[in-house]
């Protein structure tokens, strides 16, 4: 794609002009559109570079997608001491004002970045993914992406450098069109809680799996599932064996 031309996406190849065609039959009927392949689209794993000193280090991420706030995991966090890197849509900054208030507060903790206005997929093309809506095109991308961060901004944090869509999936005309905009796209290479679907228990082994240099993705806005307390525990785990606890902005990435 010309980069003087940013608002023409790319031409969709025949799986995105199926979908887009079947999208199409189905809307009149008020049919669901068609989920969308999770294996035509990249998943950008990321590490912290190795520390100078020998001490082990982890980034744990927390997605603040839509809902509530999660505070047994905020809280938790707080009282162990522990740094976290919390991406945030507009719809959940809007939704908790409180607790955007809180971690305002606790800078020396919490650090906001970018998960987009309204939690929408980074993919082109017609359907869903994991039940997600996609953008669809690339200026849908890039109003989600700027979204996001001007409500960030509104919240008065500083203008975030990382981005993370929905689903941490991106077709990849997206992905260059993110970066285009002079952000970093947030992987990750430990999945501790599958979406806040796991077991506290599990969620907890996961994270205190974790190795020097990983980057963890959990989640904070389900306080209705029982993955939350488990991110605290692991996060205690990691904590008691002497690991540091580091947030992506600022820090030497290294991106795969």
């Amino acid at each position: 794609m010309c980069r003087c031309c940013p608002s023409i996406p790319p031409l969709p190849g025949r799986r995105d002009v199926h979908r887009l065609l079947l999208a199409a039959a189905l809307a009149p009927a008020g049919l669901a559109a068609p989920e969308a392949r999770a294996d035509d689209h990249v998943a950008p794993r990321l590490h912290l570079a190795a520390a100078p000193a020998g001490r082990a280090r982890v980034a744990l991420t927390l997605d603040a997608c839509a809902g509530a706030a999660d505070m047994r995991v905020l809280g938790g966090l707080m009282r162990l001491g522990v740094r976290a890197t919390v991406f945030v849509t507009a719809r959940w900054l809007r939704a908790n004002p409180g607790t955007v208030a809180l971690l305002r507060e606790r800078q020396d903790l919490f650090a906001l970045q970018n998960h987009g206005e309204r939690h929408v997929a980074a993919v082109l093309g017609a359907g869903r993914l994991f039940g997600q809506p996609v953008a669809g095109t690339l200026e849908g991308v890039r109003r989600e992406v700027e979204g996001g961060a001007a409500a960030i901004v509104a919240a008065g944090a500083p203008a975030p450098g990382w981005y993370r869509g929905a689903t941490a999936l991106y077709s990849p005309a997206a992905l260059a069109e993110i970066r285009g905009m002079g952000l970093r796209v947030a992987g990750f290479s430990v999945n501790a809680d599958q979406g806040a679907s796991l077991p506290a228990a599990q969620v907890a082994r996961r994270i205190a799996a974790a190795r020097d240099g990983d980057v963890i993705i959990a989640h904070t806005n389900r306080p209705d599932r029982p993955s939350g307390p488990g991110v605290v525990e692991g996060a205690a785990m990691l904590q008691a064996r002497g690991t540091a606890f580091a947030w992506l902005d600022g820090e030497a990435m290294v991106e795969a």
